[in-house]
């Protein structure tokens, strides 16, 4: 069980009134910036926080430093700093509270013995061609388009790191033709979970638009080439005299080996790689030059060779058939990426023409010419494809004036979605092409905008979300995707749009906005800040709360008039908080998300203790959040639970089950006999709860049990019957699993068969169904 700890309430009086600000000035600075700790950037990805932890532990572990009584000490401090980082939602915590708003969350007391950070930590962490995904990434990547085959895997599995040498030097000879990747299930629990993983390693292919299929075969480098290859569709052409002009009328080019007595040949196995790495780029085949020696000669080749035919080319035109030496797929790959045509390139001129009537993604450099420039030549046939998009490249070096009305500062990418030069979206994401392009895909059915003082809604009619953000911030990041779902789902209802703070300083300042990311709806002259889960569903709840709010807002006058004064048959639920106070700031959402749970059984509502401290105060409130329940049919209306709750975790599921302990059942209990006399021979309609005292799955669905009996009171009646102690009973009745819920419909005539309306295995004790 998690500690709950609160903030101190502030007490008037002088003597500890100046110690509470001695405390606060002595906690301030020793508060220690965990970035600084690890040695990194505030922008650094899960994998750099990882990388960066391990290299401190293997030099300041006490196991290293026996002599060094501070030792501990100082490790429990870059542990603390580390825990709390690799975790997407501590971090937006303490990026937007610092340590204050980690008080709930005990991270960082315990740590692994040196050995377990030599060897066991982060394995894929170093290896360039496996690509680590957490779960700020995974979705874009998978769903990119591209081939994906992922291993999931868990630090302690000895079968994990039996298998990591081999993965690596498979993810070495399939670079470029699939994605290689790897997740840590030690550090990305809630993602393993989410994807069904309950073993370790557990090797799995992804493919957008299909199920993810799992690899059961041998762990061998070639049996996995092997398994890998068949979700490689390109094809490898063999060219002949009565196919070839058919083949070459089309518009693509081609790379072609020729495979002659003499002279090197590319492989099949090499042709099949280079067909999946540049799919979409160019057609690869290849010409039997002994069996068509006259076709061989009428390219010039005597001997084996492998040729780049571009578009257009010609052996008439010098220079505009490029052979090749190489027998190394990825330096083939390399050249013929060079020698592709070059994104179209748009000028202050063509700029606005070009994006009036089509949606584009656009390259926005500086000058420069890389690697990733020549990757980017891709783009045009994978986006075409995918997402009808043209694309194209903005030169800012010489368009200046361009770039500057866009408040472009350096290379991006950005989403232009068809509707003029003033609607586009910047990628934030990793540089790659698979985030490329799961970005512009999303980009393009999603109604987010890049706004900036032109475009500000200041007095605008419509409401709109508006999400203040900076670039090297990750969590911000993680919410852009989440913006994007959201803004689909509320299309019509709400407009979205994203400030970036570093170039809009001034805007941002405008709105008190002092950490990243801080979203706001702007609702004609009313403002809200969002509090709450970074994720679409937690967007979409807020605004049902700001249209129907499941929290009542609570004055003295009406707490004494709605809780102190109840009815006999209602209860209350009250978080007593100070906005300044970082546990109360957690709180929030998990606080609305219970009280949408418990709407029509109990009331729920807040009271801000900064704004009526007095009455606070009066009403003995002795730190903040103080969450009290007011119980029904209690004799006298001041009496609530405090003391109860002490030690259960601030997640709405928690608080829920807590607050439905204290009501009244409204399901009963029954015995062989009474299910024989009350269910399978009255006159009522029953729902049954088959359990196990010993199934944890049981124990999870009760407070869901009773929530559905209370809601069916008078209709249906509820019952439980422990298969324990009545086994016999549920063995006639079939029962084969746990929890198992039926209904026994009263239908005129003796009942002998109920619908079975859901069950867990009884193998599943241990998990929630």
């Amino acid at each position: 069980m998690a500690v709950i700890q609160n903030c101190l309430k502030p007490s008037r009086k002088p003597l500890l009134f100046l110690l509470f600000i001695m405390w606060l000035v002595v906690t301030s600075h020793s508060d220690e910036d965990y970035y600084k700790l690890l040695g990194i950037s505030r922008e650094a990805s899960t994998r750099e926080i990882r990388q960066a932890f391990k290299k401190l532990a293997l030099t300041m572990h006490p196991d290293k430093n026996p002599n060094d009584e501070t030792a501990h000490e100082k490790f429990l401090k870059i542990n603390r700093a580390y825990e709390v980082l690799k975790d997407e939602d501590l971090r937006k915590k303490y990026d937007k509270y610092g340590e204050k708003g980690l008080q709930d969350d005990q991270q960082g007391g315990r740590y692994e013995s040196w050995s377990y950070y030599r060897y066991d930590f982060g394995i894929y962490d170093d290896d360039p061609e496996v690509i680590t995904l957490d779960r700020g990434d995974f979705d874009a990547a998978v769903n990119s388009g591209e081939v994906w085959f992922v291993n999931f895997y868990f630090p302690r599995c000895s079968h994990c790191h039996d298998l990591a040498p081999t993965w690596r030097e498979f993810a070495k000879e399939m670079d470029g033709v699939i994605r290689i990747g790897a997740v840590n299930c030690g550090d990305n629990g809630r993602l393993c979970r989410s994807k069904g993983i309950s073993s370790y390693p557990s090797l799995y292919i992804f493919r957008a638009g299909m199920n993810p299929e799992k690899y059961y075969g041998d762990r061998s480098k070639a049996s996995l080439t092997k398994f890998a290859m068949q979700f490689v569709t390109s094809k490898v052409t063999e060219l002949w005299q009565g196919t070839f002009a058919n083949s070459f009328a089309s518009r693509i080019g081609w790379l072609i080996t020729f495979c002659a007595d003499t002279g090197d040949c590319l492989e099949s196995p090499t042709r099949q790689k280079l067909a999946g790495m540049l799919d979409g780029v160019v057609k690869v085949g290849w010409m039997d030059c002994t069996m068509h020696p006259q076709l061989c000669e009428s390219f010039d080749v005597t001997s084996s060779s492998t040729a780049l035919f571009p578009p257009g080319s010609s052996l008439a035109q010098d220079g505009s058939v490029l052979f090749l030496k190489s027998l190394d797929a990825r330096e083939i790959y390399a050249l013929v990426m060079q020698h592709m045509p070059d994104l179209e390139t748009l000028t202050k001129s063509s700029f606005e023409d070009k994006l009036a009537h089509h949606r584009w993604l656009i390259s926005f450099t500086f000058g420069e010419n890389s690697v990733a420039t020549h990757e980017y030549k891709k783009l045009s046939c994978v986006c075409c494809i995918s997402a009808n998009v043209q694309v194209g490249k903005v030169n800012c070096a010489s368009e200046a004036e361009l770039c500057a009305s866009l408040y472009i500062q350096k290379p991006c990418m950005a989403v232009f979605k068809g509707l003029g030069i003033h609607d586009f979206e910047i990628h934030h994401g990793k540089d790659a092409l698979y985030n490329i392009v799961a970005f512009a895909k999303e980009s393009v059915s999603a109604h987010v905008t890049t706004l900036r003082p032109e475009n500000f809604p200041r007095d605008e009619k419509e409401p709109w979300l508006v999400d203040f953000f900076a670039p090297w911030c990750p969590p911000c990041r993680a919410l852009l995707p989440e913006l994007r779902k959201a803004s689909i789902q509320l299309h019509g209802q709400m407009k979205f749009g994203t400030l970036d703070c570093t170039i809009h300083e001034g805007l941002c300042s405008m709105y008190n906005i002092n950490a990243y990311p801080t979203t706001v709806i702007f609702n004609k002259s009313s403002i809200h800040e969002y509090e709450g889960h970074h994720s679409a569903d937690g967007i979409l709840e807020f605004i049902e709360d700001l249209v129907n709010p499941a929290v009542v807002t609570l004055t003295p006058d009406s707490f004494q008039q709605l809780v102190k004064r109840r009815k006999q048959a209602e209860t209350w639920m009250v978080d007593f908080y100070a906005p300044w106070c970082g546990p109360c700031q957690a709180l929030l959402p998990e606080w609305r998300r219970m009280a949408r749970m418990l709407s029509g059984m109990i009331n729920v509502g807040t009271v801000d203790c900064q704004k009526y401290h007095s009455f606070c105060q009066g009403e003995n409130v002795r730190a903040y959040p103080e969450i009290r329940l007011f119980p029904q049919n209690s004799n006298r209306r001041d009496q609530y639970q405090y003391d109860s709750y002490n030690g259960w975790h601030r997640d709405a599921h928690s608080l829920k089950t807590w607050a439905l302990s204290s009501l009244p059942r409204a399901s009963v209990d029954l015995t062989p006999e009474d299910f024989k006399r009350k269910v399978l021979e009255g006159r009522e309609h029953w729902v049954l709860d088959f359990y196990a005292p010993w199934c944890g799955p049981c124990q999870h669905f009760a407070p869901e049990f009773e929530m559905m009996a209370s809601v069916m009171t008078g209709t249906v009646r509820a019952g439980k019957v422990d298969c324990q102690a009545h086994y016999q009973t549920c063995q006639s009745a079939g029962i084969t699993a746990y929890p198992t819920v039926r209904f026994y419909p009263y239908l005129g005539t003796p009942r002998v068969r109920a619908a079975t309306l859901s069950s867990c295995s009884a193998e599943w004790r241990h998990l929630s169904c």
